[in-house]
């Protein structure tokens, strides 16, 4: 029987804590940053977390 395999976008956009919550990288980070607000900037810097409701997804998508 063939290894499970898991969904490839998913492991590179979600890390599992070792708390069991998923963090990801906030996107519109990457360029045209003049026009977006310091405060908007560092907010967009720091990591953000799944929602309850779909960290049952994420984690069936990342499981092998």
């Amino acid at each position: 029987m063939p290894k499970q395999k898991s969904n490839s976008g998913a492991s590179k956009r979600f890390r599992t804590t070792a708390s069991g919550k998923v963090r990801f990288k906030h996107a519109f980070k990457n360029h045209i940053l003049t026009k977006k607000s310091k405060k908007r900037k560092k907010a967009l810097g720091n990591a953000g977390y799944v929602a309850s409701v779909d960290i049952d997804r994420v984690k069936a998508m990342l499981s092998a």
